[in-house]
């Protein structure tokens, strides 16, 4: 107003006194802006008042000697308070739409955080935050299920479609007025919405993670099935046929000697496989605890070849002499590579298998390699597989049970340490088991 005042003093050289009026305008406009209608009002009577005083005749009174002055003040007073009430609905409508965009805004991160994310509850942990942090608010907590208020805080419920309360909105006990109605109006209803849908989403995963579960466990059970329909019934039926055939009184004893083989090997055989079907079990149901002490992988690795029944085998060992000891359950840690050198034996054919050691960085890193076909990449995922049995070239499946590695990868795994494999096909495979080697 001051600084109107002032610049009227040389305009009215150049423009009739009654008209520089408009020369107050823009201090009632700003202030009605910025401040709103009541500080707009004041301003539009006093620059009346004060263009009254200094400029209209005769200066310095509150009196006005010429009636069109009158006509003047009249007018720009009335033009001053309608720009007065015009600039507060701008700005009350502005007010709205940054607030209203505020709440997009604030939609639409509640949105990403509890629709994009996997962990729910820390989403409803950022959930919170952002609400606290878009209302200026000291504190906010999303919790699950109905949670009573205390005296700090309020307790609002989050209903999903049904009515039920699937969260709790947590506020300070005391909002303001304006606040606590933008909650209700606005963000509560899609708070909801989101939790619900967030929390479905979890619901819908758990099922399907459930059905993933069910579906695998059914093709096991038929797996087997099938493993012991054939496998199981292959050793014992040449057992039960050779039992027979020795009680003929017309055998020689060359004959008899071969049957009598015969019956040892399927025994054994039989044996083999009904033990790794326990060993899978043990591990399935958690029963495998180690035994850990110190040994030597010297003395587990040589045991584990002698323990194999296999004919022409060709296992070379190559181990550093100060390989140090590891702890680990040495009956497990043996017949991890029991099975590893017998599944290697099987696929090299007349090839020989390599058994390599070495220490690194923390960890000693024992590889078991073959020379024979490899594994195709599409199959090196499932190798590990209880039953899985690879294809050969020609598409037949490889003998043995398809258990040796899965049982291999679960006791290697329980003494703390992994079981890889890396295969080029036509080049052999790779078997590396790593174990860390702890302070003695």
């Amino acid at each position: 107003m001051a600084l109107a005042t002032a610049v009227v003093y040389p305009l009215k050289t150049v423009a009739p006194v009654a008209s520089l009026s408009v020369v107050y305008l823009p201090a009632v406009l700003l202030v009605s802006s910025v401040w709103g209608l009541v500080p707009g009002l004041l301003t539009s009577v006093l620059s009346g008042a004060a263009f009254n005083f200094f400029h209209l005749p005769p200066v310095g009174q509150f009196t006005i000697a010429n009636s069109r002055n009158w006509v003047a003040l009249a007018a720009f007073i009335t033009v001053a308070l309608v720009s007065s009430a015009i600039s507060e609905i701008a700005r009350t409508r502005s007010a709205e739409a940054e607030q209203r965009r505020g709440e997009a805004d604030l939609a639409a991160a509640l949105a990403r955080e509890l629709l994009a994310g996997t962990d729910t509850n820390r989403a409803l942990a950022m959930t919170a935050h952002r609400i606290a942090s878009s209302l200026g608010l000291a504190s906010a907590a999303v919790e699950l299920g109905a949670v009573q208020g205390d005296a700090r805080r309020q307790a609002i419920p989050l209903h999903d479609t049904d009515g039920e309360v699937r969260a709790t909105l947590l506020l300070p006990r005391s909002l303001p007025d304006d606040t606590a109605a933008r909650l209700q109006t606005r963000i509560v209803p899609a708070l909801e919405a989101l939790v619900a849908i967030a929390l479905r989403r979890d619901e819908i995963q758990a099922e399907q993670v459930e059905t993933e579960a069910l579906r695998r466990s059914d093709e096991v059970k038929t797996a087997l099935l099938r493993t012991v329909s054939h496998d199981l019934r292959t050793p014992l039926t040449a057992i039960v046929a050779a039992g027979h055939a020795l009680t003929s009184p017309s055998l020689t004893p060359s004959d008899r000697s071969e049957l009598a083989d015969a019956v040892v090997s399927e025994g054994e055989r039989l044996a083999s496989l009904v033990e790794k079907l326990l060993d899978l079990s043990r591990l399935q149901a958690g029963g495998t605890q180690p035994n850990r002490e110190w040994v030597s992988l010297e003395d587990v690795v040589l045991a584990a070849r002698d323990s194999l029944a296999l004919q022409n085998a060709q296992i070379r060992i190559s181990m550093p002499v100060e390989m140090p000891p590891v702890r680990a359950d040495a009956a497990q840690l043996e017949r991890a590579f029991a099975n590893l050198m017998e599944n290697a034996c099987r696929y090299a054919g007349q090839g020989p298998v390599s058994v390599n050691a070495r220490s690194n960085d923390g960890r000693v890193i024992v590889s078991v390699v073959d020379q024979g076909p490899g594994i195709p990449e599409a199959e090196l995922q499932r190798i590990f597989e209880p039953f899985y049995r690879g294809s050969k070239a020609d598409g037949a499946r490889w003998s043995g049970s398809g258990l040796g590695l899965a049982i291999a990868r679960g006791f290697v795994e329980a003494g703390g340490g992994t079981l890889t494999a890396e295969s080029l096909p036509g080049q052999g495979t790779t078997f590396s088991v790593t174990l860390p080697i702890e302070p003695a």
